[in-house]
């Protein structure tokens, strides 16, 4: 990926925790998911008072784009942080959770990238392999 490619999918994903609905946490996360075509689909996460219903932020981006029958990813980037946090500079890089991490495996390539940012200029990348070794499942097979 370019590194304009990254840092404009950063941009989207500050922009989408802003959306986020985080009373219980008071974290705030948003993702920017990109497609093999270019077209951009974020997400927030979305919390519940019965936690089991809450939605994370990769999730959302990641429904959101299969219900428009978009199945060919290429790259996430996340951001998250305290509700207090600028908009820009989070204090620490927000990973995605387990079951993001078994939502990717699902529906993306080994090569998939994972963006995780503090703000546009710090910034570290992995492939979904990294962050999900010998991981079950999906149509893309490893």
């Amino acid at each position: 990926m370019k590194e304009e490619q990254i840092i404009n999918l950063i941009e989207e994903a500050i922009k989408y925790r802003l959306r986020a609905y985080s009373p219980y946490s008071h974290y705030m996360v948003g993702a920017a998911l990109l497609t093999d075509s270019g077209k951009v689909y974020g997400g927030c996460n979305i919390e519940n008072a019965s936690f089991g219903a809450t939605n994370c932020a990769e999730r959302t981006a990641f429904f959101k784009a299969v219900s428009e029958k978009e199945m060919d990813f290429t790259a996430i980037a996340i951001v998250g942080g305290p509700t207090e946090e600028a908009d820009h500079g989070f204090s620490d890089y927000a990973y995605p959770c387990g079951v993001c991490r078994q939502v990717m495996k699902e529906f993306c390539k080994k090569d998939f990238k994972i963006i995780v940012a503090r703000d546009t200029r710090d910034y570290k990348v992995f492939d979904l392999c990294e962050l999900l070794p010998m991981g079950f499942g999906g149509i893309y097979e490893h």
